[in-house]
């Protein structure tokens, strides 16, 4: 059984409280994560492009309020 196989396993046996609980820690974890990943790839300037391309979408008219 791999790893994977067995966390599902034991995700199946939670309670619905403690699947509740999972479901927010995760959703913090994964968060965290994901600001983590944007956080150093700023610096980096890996998103100079999709922001390029933003802003000349935005003055080509190409873009909607929100």
């Amino acid at each position: 059984m791999s790893l994977g196989d067995d966390i599902q396993g034991q995700i199946r046996g939670l309670s619905p409280e403690e699947l509740r609980a999972l479901r927010v820690w995760f959703a913090e974890y994964d968060a965290e994560l994901w600001d983590r990943q944007f956080e150093a790839d700023v610096p980096a300037g890996r998103l100079e492009r999709l922001a390029e391309r933003a802003l000349r979408e935005h003055e080509a008219g190409l873009s909607t309020k929100l």
